[in-house]
């Protein structure tokens, strides 16, 4: 199977504008991710609307293609890009531009998924930590995931999921495994096709979650786990954490 990379990248987020191009020990964001996944694919692209990142990806040697300022979500822009890339590939793999710390191995566990032929779409999970406590896992920011024995995702919240009946909250974390979403997706092309031409749900609307609307239109999205710690960065505080990742990692 061949398989294609696309880091979505916007300049106008509203929590930390210009965050693809903010510095991470010394390297803009964008391009910690683009060597992160660099060598796992067939071939990576930064997809994007704004010049400063074009001729960001391009000073470092990446490749990049400028896609349409109207787009609502990063899988949107995935589509886009690869209609511009104009070669076959079996599987596109989103990879978001705000997670520098993204290891091999995920890159490994979401094309393992398609073994299996039947696999539409695929995702990562994380366990938390019984240690990450209760703050940490009601953090909005950091979505989590339930799914089944047969590793396919059930739903996707904002909230804690599932509510333990009967316990104090602070109980939660050590009586029950949680799970946070991964933010990378593997969609197979014509599937990608397909979702990207639903109008937006309501489910998706509410917890502003795309995956959501692919649920909710019947679509199956199977499940890897992984254990390797990463660090989405949604703001400039989420920046602060990296760079003391990345100075305690070394």
């Amino acid at each position: 199977m061949k398989f294609l990379g696309i880091i979505p990248a916007r300049y106008a987020s509203t929590r930390f504008p210009g965050k693809p191009l903010a510095l991470l020990a010394g390297k803009p964001m964008i391009q910690r991710v683009y060597e992160q996944v660099s060598g796992l694919l067939d071939e990576v692209y930064v997809a994007t609307d704004d010049l400063r990142i074009q001729e960001t990806v391009e000073a470092f040697g990446g490749k990049v293609i400028m896609t349409s300022t109207n787009h609502k979500s990063g899988t949107d822009r995935c589509y886009e890009a690869y209609t511009h890339v104009g070669r076959a590939f079996d599987v596109i793999i989103n990879i978001q531009g705000d997670e520098p710390f993204i290891h091999p191995s995920q890159i490994e566990s979401l094309k393992q998924c398609y073994r299996d032929g039947t696999t539409q779409i695929a995702t990562l999970v994380k366990p938390f930590s019984a240690s990450d406590g209760w703050e940490v896992i009601c953090n909005p920011n950091s979505p989590k995931v339930v799914f089944s024995q047969h590793m396919q995702a059930l739903y996707f919240s904002r909230s804690v999921i599932p509510y333990l009946r009967g316990k104090e909250p602070e109980e939660w974390p050590v009586s029950h495994t949680y799970y946070k979403h991964i933010g990378l997706y593997a969609y197979r092309a014509e599937v990608l096709r397909e979702i990207t031409s639903l109008p937006q749900s309501s489910l998706e609307l509410a917890e502003s979650l795309e995956q959501l609307r692919w649920l909710e239109n019947g679509y199956v999205i199977r499940v890897g786990v992984t254990d390797i710690e990463t660090i989405g960065i949604d703001t400039p505080e989420d920046l602060e954490r990296a760079e003391l990742f990345l100075k305690n990692r070394h």
